[in-house]
């Protein structure tokens, strides 16, 4: 058994998922000047979900267990459902840069699902970071600078509680269905719905629709709802859990340059300040989110297949 490699593995296809879902929130704000939030929402889901039916039947895997359909409906609804419609609605009014700010609470959003659904007994220094990230976060929605709208901020943390929650049910499913496969099956049990949206909500033409908004739709379609899961799964399973979840910390900062970038659009000093004090706080709470040896707060992980 290479460990070393394995992990290795983990981490290089943890990294990679990492950047393909940095690359976002940019391509969301693109992709929402051309089409409506619902109807993109709708048109990536149909997109992704057909590419992923097709990788099924093609490798012809075998459907998931009864059991399984309550977890891929929950991460249906979070990954597919939720929180692309939710932080498509927020990009219609806010930039992507401040959008990104509240990708930083991701990993403690998913943290604390899976204590919620393992079971675990955090060190409590870990509800210490909790408060203090979620408060940063509050203080910055709060804040008048910058184009501040407390919807579109709400629309966010809605939408990160339910990927949050999508997120900790994929890694417990990837355990024994595998990674790739988990976002395939939730993708297929979302399809038909996704379909129906599709066709009610279709603009009467696609005249005039520019060329980076299509290339936004391709990249929210294929990367951002297939590819990247495909990376981020197979790095959660190979490297841990707990430990490459820990990548999503880089998102923000990734995604902020990738939002100056491509979108001039302008990322001021408190942007930069609180993304580096929620990663700070989620890097803490991270840290001590299971007890280990001593009562040091390294993570342990769970016994059974990884």
């Amino acid at each position: 058994m290479s460990g070393l490699s394995g992990l290795s593995r983990g981490w290089a296809s943890g990294f990679a998922g990492m950047l393909i879902f940095s690359g976002s929130m940019p391509a969301t704000r693109i992709a929402v000047s051309g089409f409506d939030p619902v109807f993109l929402t709708a048109l990536r889901g149909s997109l992704a979900g057909a590419l992923g039916l097709t990788l099924l039947l093609v490798l012809r895997e075998r459907r998931p267990a009864r059991g399984d359909l309550a977890s891929l409906t929950a991460v249906a609804a979070g990954v597919v459902i939720g929180f692309p419609l939710l932080s498509a609605l927020a990009l219609e009014r806010v930039d992507a840069a401040r959008s990104l700010v509240f990708l930083g609470l991701l990993p403690l959003v998913t943290a604390i699902f899976g204590v919620i659904r393992a079971g675990e007994r955090p060190h409590p220094v870990f509800w210490i970071f909790s408060v203090l990230g979620a408060s940063l976060v509050g203080g910055f929605a709060l804040s008048r600078g910058g184009n501040s709208d407390f919807v579109a901020d709400g629309m966010m943390m809605a939408g990160l509680i339910l990927c949050g929650m999508a997120y900790a049910e994929g890694a417990r499913l990837s355990r024994h269905l595998g990674g790739w496969q988990v976002i395939s099956w939730a993708l297929v049990l979302a399809l038909p719905l996704m379909l129906a949206i599709a066709l009610f909500t279709a603009p009467a033409s696609f005249d005039g629709i520019a060329l980076p908004v299509w290339l936004s739709l391709g990249y929210v379609s294929v990367f951002s709802m297939l590819i990247g899961f495909i990376f981020w799964y197979r790095g959660l399973a190979q490297g841990g859990i707990a430990a490459v979840s820990q990548l999503q910390l880089l998102m923000p900062f990734f995604g902020l340059a990738l939002a100056a970038l491509l979108l001039h659009e302008t990322v001021t000093g408190a942007m930069i300040a609180t993304a580096v004090g929620i990663v700070l706080c989620v890097a803490g709470a991270k840290h001590f989110s299971r007890p280990g040896p001593r009562g040091t707060g390294a993570f342990t992980r769970p016994r059974g297949r990884a």
